[in-house]
């Protein structure tokens, strides 16, 4: 969701707003948030990146649906911190979020989850006031994940068919393209990406299923551990490979 009216602004124009947000060589974007509703106020489980019910309490709750940002499903899992830029309601530090779904509203970059939003008052009678503004000002910036635990695989449970394979890639963030390993064929096969996090394969090979991803189109990362031979559909499977 690229949006015409957004700029880069350097630290001279923030630091008049957040003398701690950052270091003298860092940029932030200046934008515009909002938050959508759900009954506990976590994330959306039904939401583009096919996170499901896991996507509801990354990172406690606090994640964003992204327009720009979204990058054809690239962006899922990426992480940001993000201050709202109204002084006497914003808190300094901002909030962490973490991109789940995609979203666009009134010239927004983030659509955040209430808990998300709520983040971004300095305390609970701040947030309420923000709250009913619905729209702020912020900016934002992307930040290193705080995963702490290893990239795993879910096979979705449309994987009952023998003939298809696919996959959702949970705790990792700007995977551009996923391979699989063709032992028979000798090469790399790329799976095509459904939607989000999402990756599927026609006539995947029996055995065991090694694959590896790409990382914002430079480097690739091959898990320590290949998705065993007699992998099930709805099985999620540990890669131990950890967050980079």
């Amino acid at each position: 969701m690229e949006l015409s009216f957004k700029h880069q602004v350097g630290l001279v124009c923030v630091i008049l707003l957040f003398p701690a947000l950052c270091s003298c060589h860092e940029y932030v974007t200046n934008s515009r948030a909002s938050y959508y509703n759900t009954p506990d106020g976590l994330g959306n489980p039904r939401g583009a990146c096919g996170f499901g019910e896991y996507g509801r309490t990354m990172n406690n709750g606090s994640v964003a649906a992204v327009s720009g940002l979204w990058r054809n499903g690239a962006g899922c899992g990426a992480c940001y911190q993000v201050w709202c830029k109204i002084p006497e309601y914003c808190n300094g530090k901002g909030v962490h979020v973490v991109a789940t779904d995609y979203g666009a509203g009134d010239n927004t970059d983030f659509i955040m989850s209430k808990r998300g939003f709520y983040g971004l008052g300095r305390n609970a009678g701040a947030s309420k006031e923000l709250f009913k503004r619905g729209v702020v000002d912020i900016a934002f910036k992307r930040v290193p994940c705080r995963y702490t635990d290893s990239i795993k695989l879910h096979v979705q449970e449309s994987s009952k068919n023998p003939g298809y394979f696919a996959v959702l890639i949970l705790n990792a963030d700007d995977i551009t393209a996923v391979q699989m390993w063709l032992k028979r064929q000798q090469r790399w096969e790329p799976l095509r990406r459904v939607y989000g996090a999402v990756f599927d394969f026609a006539n995947p090979p029996t055995g065991e299923i090694l694959m590896r991803f790409q990382v914002g189109y430079k480097y690739w990362l091959l898990p320590k551990i290949a998705i065993p031979a007699n992998w099930k559909p709805g099985a999620t499977y540990d890669t131990k490979l950890h967050p980079y």
